[in-house]
């Protein structure tokens, strides 16, 4: 086995017209190509599982309005409610549920969503279930 003994001492050439080049350079030429840009991230958007949106039978929609309709009567006491809805993915069919817990604050008449005291909206379009919380 050769141990390069006879090389070692030499230096590396150096080119008038060619400056050296930097570290990060260098480590560059040595870095792993991705011939495929972008692969990997299509791969786990294409794994990546999302739920169907579920219709609600006649009874749950008249549950809901019925729940909604005491939270309009309550909303000066700013009740705790837990708001089960559904959230439509931007990237591919269906979506994901969701649950918000908060403060109802108000009902939103102009878009048709409740208000948390945090500022946040869920769409009445979106939801499933309001269920109060506490007293």
């Amino acid at each position: 086995m050769r141990n390069y003994d006879d090389i070692k001492h030499l230096s590396r050439p150096q080119y008038p017209d060619l400056p050296p080049m930097s570290i990060h350079d260098r480590a560059a030429q040595f870095s792993p190509f991705a011939a495929l840009v972008g692969y990997g991230d299509a791969v786990e958007e294409t794994e990546r599982l999302t739920d169907s949106r579920r219709e609600m039978l006649e009874d749950e929609i008249a549950e809901l309005n019925r729940q909604l309709a005491v939270l309009s009567d309550r909303l000066p006491e700013r009740p705790k409610i837990r708001v089960t809805y559904f959230i439509p993915d931007a990237k591919k069919d269906g979506g994901r549920y969701a649950s918000k817990v908060g403060n109802a604050r108000t009902i939103d008449q102009y878009n048709n969503a409740i208000v948390f005291t945090d500022g946040e909206t869920v769409a009445v379009k979106d939801m499933y279930s309001v269920v109060f919380i506490g007293g």
